[in-house]
């Protein structure tokens, strides 16, 4: 009897042994591999910008009718927007862009095209698309006005016009068509196929030895394989955007959430992200920052960040750029639901996509009026995006109006993007 009690103690600790081995994921990341990136002082890309631009505004100073002079300038503005994020280079690119369209009486469709590509930097998504059409009536180069074109239709959710810019530039030797058909392919749904062609876009920008191509195309890979659940390519292809710029706070902010989101190590994240803001700072790192403290349960580090956030964002240099977020904190707050609405009609206004239906609905869910949620959803995004955060909203709505097995349907998915949702929110969904 003492021998069959300790064989029934053996197999309750092996079994106790397997599911625990089973609830632990092998590390992907090390900090050996990333420390010195942290690390890195000077910036020499940053520093180059900085007197690039101090070069062009003395050649201004000399010569103010040189107007050519304003272009060069912009771009070393917005190389420094790039390096720091303070948002007072783009701005200030933009002003300077706007006197070199002047001067020009808006004929020139490259400073279009560089005044289009500030303004989507800004949200500014229907002043951009305003002036590609100025230059797409101009008619030079206009593959180059084509492709942005896409980009923007894409954005105010105007799908159909975006295909049809697509077939436009077609051309599956091009690095431009083949980035732009990968952004389509994943809009569809269709993410096997946004990463091979995005994979495809990576040979040729390789092949270049464009360095400012190839580092884009790994962090937008690392992203496209995050996604697809692949983390140890995505922590892989971060690493060799860092090996190109040590400096390029995307990748590390990338590196962050797999330490968070995916090995579920909050302070190493943390770690990552404070050595990022030293350098780069926008207002996003501080929610991202609250969202891992509210994991944490360190509370007062929540308070601290939100309150961070909300200083940052109430400059009025940011405009329609963080309205999105400003819709999901108010939103959630129960006193703000109208102020929640607000932004989210205006936003609407300015980028009529399903997203932005999306924040409305979950306005108006929070607030109480599930069947005006649900109605927004069915008409304007059920269908439109497969975004997790957005089919997380829509289960919350459908099993508030008491669609059971809708909700459930939509819990199934949402399980295999636990690693997008963070673990705040597939917890919540584990929930349900």
């Amino acid at each position: 009897m003492k021998s069959i009690n300790l064989l029934i103690f053996a197999i309750i600790l092996l079994v106790m042994g397997c599911e625990n081995n089973s609830n632990k994921r092998a590390l992907v990341t090390h900090s050996q591999d990333y420390n010195h990136y942290l690390e890195v002082e000077k910036n020499e890309i940053k520093d180059a910008a900085q007197q690039d631009y101090i070069f062009w505004e003395e050649k201004l100073e000399k010569e103010p009718n040189q107007f050519p002079y304003l272009v060069k300038a912009a771009a070393s503005q917005s190389l420094l927007f790039n390096q720091t994020g303070d948002i007072n280079h783009l701005i200030q690119a933009e002003k300077s862009l706007i006197k070199a369209n002047e001067a020009t009486n808006y004929t020139n469709s490259s400073y279009l095209r560089s005044l289009s590509r500030n303004y989507i930097s800004q949200h500014k998504f229907k002043q951009a698309l305003g002036l590609l059409k100025i230059a797409e009536a101009n008619g030079d180069k206009l593959k180059a006005t084509q492709k942005m074109l896409f980009d923007v239709h894409l954005e105010l959710g105007n799908t159909e016009i975006a295909k049809q810019y697509l077939s436009k530039i077609e051309n599956p030797r091009d690095f431009d068509y083949l980035i732009r058909l990968s952004k389509w392919s994943d809009h569809e749904g269709h993410l096997d196929d946004a990463i091979m062609y995005l994979k495809n876009a990576t040979l040729i920008a390789e092949a270049t030895k464009n360095t400012g191509l190839i580092q884009w195309a790994y962090t937008n890979l690392a992203d496209y394989y995050g996604h697809a659940g692949e983390i140890e390519a995505s922590y892989r292809h971060y690493l060799k955007a860092l090996e190109i710029n040590p400096h390029d706070a995307y990748a590390k902010k990338g590196i962050a959430w797999i330490v968070y989101s995916y090995e579920k190590n909050p302070d190493e994240a943390l770690r990552v992200l404070n050595a990022i803001t030293k350098k780069h700072n926008v207002p996003d790192y501080h929610l991202l920052i609250a969202e891992i403290a509210e994991f944490k349960g360190d509370l007062k580090l929540k308070e601290i960040q939100l309150e961070l956030y909300n200083n940052a964002v109430d400059n009025n240099l940011y405009g329609a750029m963080y309205n999105k977020y400003n819709v999901l904190l108010l939103a959630e707050n129960f006193k703000k639901t109208e102020e929640a609405l607000k932004i989210a009609k205006e936003e609407i206004k300015n980028r009529p996509t399903a997203q932005s239906y999306d924040l409305l609905a979950w306005s108006h869910y929070n607030q109480g009026n599930i069947k005006v949620a649900l109605e927004v959803m069915e008409n304007h995004v059920v269908g439109k995006t497969f975004e997790p955060e957005v089919l997380y909203h829509l289960a919350k709505i459908y099993k508030a109006n008491g669609m059971i097995d809708m909700a459930k349907t939509l819990k199934k998915e949402l399980l295999e993007s636990t690693f997008e949702l963070g673990p705040i929110i597939a917890k919540k969904v584990k929930e349900f």
